[in-house]
Order: C-alpha cells, then structure tokens, then sequence
C-alpha cells in the first residue's frame, strides 16, 4: 500500500519554525520527485518547492524562497521541509506528494501519482 504521512504541523507565532517530514513507503522513493504543497482556507492548493530524484535539485516559490528549504533522506525514504521566518501567511494545510513525471511538471498538481492527507501549519501574528 502507497502510502505518504505528513508530520510536524502545530501553532507558531510569526517568526517561528517548523520542520514538517513526509514519509513514504509502498513504492520506489528514489525513483520518485517530491513536491510540497499548501491549501489555505477559501484557497486553491498550491505548489511551494519540490526536490528531484537522484543528485537532488530544488525548486521554490518566490513566496518561501529563502525562507524554507527541502530536503530529502534517500536511505530513510523521508523528506523534509524546514520552515523558517514563519509569517500569517504561512497559515495552511501542507501536503507532500511523489510523482515520476519529468522534472520540468514538478509544480503541476495534477502530474503527481500520490498525495499525502496533509499537516495543518498554523501561524499566530
């Protein structure tokens, strides 16, 4: 069974941290890209960094570059997302998902194969 579980979602004031993690299994991770995603309330989901398979690459949206990096543990099967100067606007649900599409689709919802049920990140001003 293909499964992804998010952790380490919670309540933060502005400027805190956070450090979610996906982990996976029931398929080839390594094989796999990884994207993170976030749904606001009232919002569309959108993509906010994905890191390739193999030598990884990273992509960020404008909107936490700098702010959050992703990284990924091959030999664990995990991936994590280190979120630093947390903002309200921080505020959503997060979600990781794996896809094996080419790596230029990697911030296309639809082109990935399996989604996570998601960690709330709540952010106090």
């Amino acid at each position: 069974e293909v499964q992804l579980v998010e952790s380490g979602g919670g309540l933060v004031q502005a400027g805190g941290s956070l450090r979610l993690s996906c982990a996976a299994s029931g398929f080839t991770f390594d094989d796999y890209h990884i994207g993170w995603f976030r749904q606001a309330p009232g919002k569309e989901r959108k993509v906010i960094s994905c890191i390739s398979d193999g030598v990884p690459i990273m992509w960020y949206a404008d909107s936490v570059k700098g702010r959050f990096t992703i990284s990924r543990d091959n030999a664990e099967n995990t991936v994590s997302l280190q979120m630093n100067d947390l903002g309200p606007e921080d505020t959503a649900v997060h979600y990781c998902a794996a896809t094996r599409a080419p790596w230029r689709y990697c911030r296309i919802a639809s082109r990935y194969n399996y989604w996570g049920q998601g960690t709330l990140v709540t952010v106090s001003s």
